[in-house]
C-alpha cells in the first residue's frame, strides 16, 4: 500500500469522516473550526437502584475527563491529545490523526446520587455506575 499525503486543497476530504460529528457547516469550514468537540456514542442502561453509562472515548486519557452532575443532569467533557513523538531523522509524510475533544450531556429520569456514583476508563470506554438519589420525601402515613 502506498500513501500520497493530502495537500491543503484536498483538506475537505479529511474532513468528510467528521460529518455527523459537527455541524454541517464544518465540512467547508478552516481547520479551527473542524475541530468542534465530537459526540460520542452512548449507551444507558438501568435497575432500580442505578444507571449504568457506556461511553466510547477513543485515545482519551483518564486524567482529560470532567464528569459533572447535577441533579438529573450529567455532562461529560473528554480531550485526545495527538502525540509528537518523532524519532531524529523522521520525516512526517501523512498527519490524519489530531487532538480532538469530546463534549456530551444528557438528562436522566431521576436525581443522581453523587456519593455512592462511579466511574472508569478502560481501553477508550467511559463507565459511568450513577446511583439513583432515595427519594426521601415519599412518606406513608399511618391511618388511625
Amino acid at each position: 500500500m502506498f500513501l500520497v499525503p493530502l495537500n491543503h486543497r484536498a483538506a475537505w476530504l479529511r474532513r468528510f469522516d467528521h460529518l455527523f460529528d459537527a455541524p454541517l457547516g464544518s465540512l467547508f469550514a478552516d481547520d479551527a473550526q473542524a475541530s468542534l468537540p465530537r459526540t460520542p456514542a452512548l449507551d444507558v442502561a438501568e435497575t432500580d437502584k442505578a444507571y449504568t453509562v457506556t461511553l466510547d472515548l477513543p485515545g482519551v486519557d483518564k486524567s482529560n475527563v470532567k464528569v459533572s452532575i447535577e441533579g438529573r443532569r450529567v455532562q461529560i467533557e473528554a480531550q485526545a491529545q495527538r502525540s509528537e513523538q518523532r524519532k531524529d531523522g523522521d520525516r512526517v509524510l501523512v498527519r490524519e490523526r489530531s487532538a480532538s475533544s469530546y463534549a456530551r450531556s444528557f438528562v436522566l429520569p431521576a436525581e443522581v446520587d453523587q456519593e455512592r456514583s462511579s466511574a472508569k476508563l478502560d481501553h477508550g470506554v467511559l463507565k459511568l455506575e450513577l446511583a439513583k438519589r432515595a427519594d426521601a420525601s415519599v412518606k406513608r402515613i399511618a391511618i388511625n
